[in-house]
């Protein structure tokens, strides 16, 4: 498998998601399924950058939405590097790792093993802020409402649930 052009051509979250997936099973031969993705404002601060996150316990996956947009229209050719990085990572934690050090570790381990030490993907898993700068500015001092919505991305996982509840 060519994981340079399967990444460059995956067309959303789910074919993303599916490289991801692969990448975890094989280099730390652990994976999980039933996994659901949302879409969140989740915010930040100056003191901090909310990109995506996993409530421990859940089986949700949330990706802050303004950072998308953000690539999306700024950096188009980084979108899928971008996203396969915050899955990536969200997907560690739900996977039981829950040290961030750790989890930042093995995300930049895995994208250095998988697309090689220039790839994108491993420039913004050892350093999101230098390589867009625009997401940092753009959620500074914002905060999400108390409760907010979250968008559920519908077929995210679809390649496991092939039964009927």
């Amino acid at each position: 498998m060519n994981f340079l052009k399967s990444l460059e051509k995956a067309k959303d979250f789910s074919e993303i998601f599916s490289l991801v997936k692969f990448c975890v099973r094989r280099f730390l031969g652990k994976e999980r399924t039933g996994l659901m993705l949302g879409l969140a404002e989740l915010g930040g601060s100056s003191n901090f950058f909310i990109g995506a996150l996993h409530p421990v316990g859940s089986n949700f996956i949330i990706l802050n939405k303004t950072p998308l947009k953000i690539v999306k229209v700024f950096r188009p050719e980084l979108y899928n590097a971008y996203c396969f990085v915050m899955l990536l990572h969200e997907y560690l934690h739900s996977i039981g790792l829950l040290d961030e050090k750790e989890v930042k570790y093995l995300t930049s381990l895995i994208c250095e093993k998988m697309f090689g030490e220039n790839h994108p993907t491993t420039m913004i898993s050892k350093d999101l802020t230098s390589i867009f700068p625009e997401i940092i500015f753009a959620s500074r001092n914002w905060k999400p409402r108390e409760i907010f919505e979250i968008e559920i991305v519908k077929d995210f996982e679809g390649e496991n649930l092939n039964y009927i509840g």
